[in-house]
């Protein structure tokens, strides 16, 4: 307790002492600022994050430009604005120069970097302050010392905040970096120096897998910073990811709106993110916010940050991680526990302006406003390790939004996905009275979105809002791999569902006559009476991890009326069904027993359901026989690539025997690295593609020889 005093009061003589000095530098500069008030911005940014910039603008008069390149040229951020320039190739984002030449041309007095891309260039910001455009973030200077994960932890070490024990040299020489790991002590964390979002980061658990985890964390920090210089520290076992919002204008205020709690991750990004932390002790919130008011005055900054530390559950301690000097993608989150609109704080401050709260102030309304949780809905399959998606939303609708309930999202229905970009689709952002209402909403929530086209993590967050040790706040950043079982337990489908299906399929067919009788396939038999023709569909389970042996369903429909029909789902039976398809793809059934209402949506043999709050995904199958006759090729016998990617590196030769998860391929897409490995012993007949080549999802990488070549 003596060292949390101690250590708050040098964290308040350091916060006195830069803010005075502050105040002294940047007087004459606010005041000049402020007698500029901006009335027209650029927003160098794409997706949802420009769009959520460019509301806050719009509603205080201020004139938005936006960006897009061609993948984007349809997207919404693009059509959000009347003016919006064309940067054409997918880079275009990372061309500094012609976007402060555009801002130039559109008359534009300052540009929101939004998050990604430019916002933490201290170059960028630079040149657009030499330009006489407001950077709207940070000063240049504080951008540069906290963009260095070794730099910025000696600023913190002399501001006095703690930092984690670890290696921050300029000696990058392989042997040297893994005796500084054997000094630390394994498990070590392997991070790039200019990483962030995860991207070149490595637990590594052992000495002889060292050199391997470095390799590829260097070659991930190259694909995605142009630098490879790492940084290795302790890795805690057992760790909370707590990051606090500070922010900061030019006349030496700075405050803390509250800490978030991000430890639900994987691959080190976040999925989940909440504010107040669970179970942190409220001398221990304090003097986190102290600690994080202290690192952004120790480097002169302005507008909003976060400062990130790792909590240590076993101990209690607290130690600076980095800092991200700019609006990170969770800022929804302390907007929802405070009630403010940190764009609009980011123009006051630009504009010279000083914060609208105080530090009580703040502190007030966060006791007054409960709990918030933002979930962030991404293009990707959390069975196959969360690799990102990418596609065409063929079918989506939201949840319906309420002051409690906020979705910020990118994407309307029809859009694409692009697998150039990051793959969040949007922002569920909710807030209760008490963290357990908080994560009830967010998983009713979660039950009216409906996503069909890319794989989504949706189902995955509404397993996550039931699981025991979430709600209970027992969370951590390994929370996903150590309730992997519990997480991705596999569902075992009704016979009810693949009976929606083969209704909507039949029904479809029936529409379809209606409208063309001398081209779709008839509705009645010929001959006497009714005699209304029965259908059957085989349909399989598509299985979200990809494996498995999956078996066709056998489903046989008898229409008995207009809209009656006899069902037979294997072995099960369901008489006189009610049932009509509308044109939005609403299918409505009533069973003897029960009533069903679905959404269905088909592309070509994929058929996608949402009912009762739950996706399935089928899929028409099509018998062995006619797949022989049409002369279809077998894939069992390859490894295909599970999404659109580049081909980084092949690592097996036609005729080498492989083991069970020896890596084969490396692949990029969005700026990821995956490691695609065997999925079982055997011998590499062909390498179908090779370094640098572009591929489809679903494209063979590799093929193994047949079995009986093996022999």
């Amino acid at each position: 307790m003596r060292a949390v005093r101690r250590s708050r009061n040098l964290s308040r003589q350091l916060f006195a002492a830069n803010a005075s000095a502050r105040v002294r530098q940047s007087s004459t500069a606010a005041a000049a600022a402020a007698a500029k008030p901006l009335t027209s911005i650029l927003i160098a940014n794409r997706g949802e994050i420009a769009l959520r910039v460019g509301r806050t603008a719009s509603e205080y008069g201020v004139r938005t430009t936006t960006l897009y390149t061609d993948p984007d040229a349809r997207s919404q951020h693009a059509l959000s604005s009347p003016h919006s320039v064309n940067l054409g190739d997918v880079s275009g984002y990372l061309d500094g120069d012609r976007i402060i030449q555009i801002a130039k041309e559109q008359g534009c007095q300052g540009i929101h970097p939004g998050y990604g891309f430019l916002s933490e260039n201290p170059t960028f910001a630079r040149k657009c302050t030499e330009a006489g455009i407001k950077f709207i973030g940070p000063p240049w200077k504080a951008i540069q010392a906290m963009g260095s994960k070794s730099e910025s932890k000696d600023i913190m070490t002399a501001a006095g905040v703690p930092c984690i024990p670890g290696y921050h040299g300029s000696n990058q020489d392989p042997e040297y970096l893994k005796s500084e790991a054997a000094k630390i002590g394994y498990p070590v964390l392997l991070k790039a120096v200019k990483g962030g979002g995860g991207k070149g980061m490595r637990i590594v658990n052992t000495p002889e897998e060292f050199m391997d985890q470095l390799s590829s964390a260097k070659s991930e920090a190259r694909n995605s910073f142009g630098d490879e210089v790492m940084l290795v520290e302790k890795y805690i076992t057992t760790p909370r990811h707590i990051e606090v919002q500070v922010f900061a204008d030019q006349h030496g205020n700075c405050v803390a709106l509250g800490e978030r709690d991000c430890s639900i991750q994987r691959r080190h990004q976040k999925i989940l993110e909440e504010s107040p932390a669970p179970h942190l002790k409220e001398e221990i919130r304090q003097d986190i916010w102290e600690k994080a008011r202290a690192a952004a005055l120790a480097v002169g900054y302005e507008g909003a940050g976060t400062v990130e530390f790792i909590f240590d559950n076993d101990t209690g301690e607290f130690f600076f991680m980095e800092m991200n000097t700019r609006l990170q993608v969770e800022h929804p989150v302390t907007e929802m526990v405070t009630g403010e609109d940190l764009v609009r704080w980011q123009l006051i401050v630009a504009e010279g302006g000083k914060l609208p709260l105080t530090q009580q102030q703040i502190e007030q309304r966060i006791k007054e406003r409960g709990h918030a949780i933002e979930a962030r809905i991404y293009a990707e399959n959390p069975d196959m390790n969360f690799i990102p998606d990418s596609g065409r939303l063929l079918h989506l609708r939201i949840p319906k939004a309420s002051e409690t309930v906020r979705i910020d999202s990118g994407f309307v229905e029809g859009d694409e996905v692009s697998s150039h970009y990051d793959p969040m689709i949007s922002k569920l952002i909710v807030q209760g009275p008490t963290r357990k209402a908080a994560i009830q909403k967010l998983r009713a929530a979660c039950e009216e979105y409906e996503v069909a086209g890319p794989i989504t993590n949706i189902d995955f967050i509404k397993r996550m809002c039931v699981s025991a040790d979430f709600v209970a706040g027992n969370v951590e950043t390994g929370y996903i791999q150590k309730h992997s079982e519990e997480l991705f337990k596999r569902e075992i489908l009704a016979p009810e569902i693949y009976s929606q299906a083969a209704l909507g399929l039949a029904l479809q067919e029936i529409q379809s006559a209606r409208k063309d009788p001398f081209t779709a396939p008839p509705t009645t038999a010929a001959g006497f009476g009714a005699g209304y023709q029965q259908r059957e569909f085989n349909l399989v389970e598509v299985p979200a991890d990809g494996k498995g042996d999956v078996k066709p369903v056998s489903v046989k429909v008898r229409q008995t009326a207009p809209t009656k029909f006899d069902i037979t789902v294997g072995d099960k039976e369901f008489k006189d069904v009610t049932s009509e398809l509308d044109a939005s793809t609403n299918l409505a059934t009533f069973y003897p027993h029960t009533r069903i209402n679905t959404s269905f949506i088909r592309d070509e043999d994929r058929i996608t359901l949402f009912q009762r709050g739950k996706q399935y995904r089928l899929q028409l199958s099509m018998p062995k026989w006619a797949e022989k006759a049409l002369g279809v090729k077998d894939v069992t016998n390859s490894v295909l690539a599970p999404m659109p990617c580049k081909v980084l590196r092949v690592e097996v030769a036609e005729g080498d025997v492989v083991k069970k998860d020896q890596p084969l391929v490396v692949i990029e897409s969005m700026k990821m690295e995956t490691i695609i490995r065997s999925p079982h012993d055997g011998v590499i007949a062909k390498v179908v593609h090779r370094k640098g080549d572009l591929c489809k999802a679903g494209t063979a990488l590799v093929e193994f020889e047949e079995e009986e070549k093996k022999e």
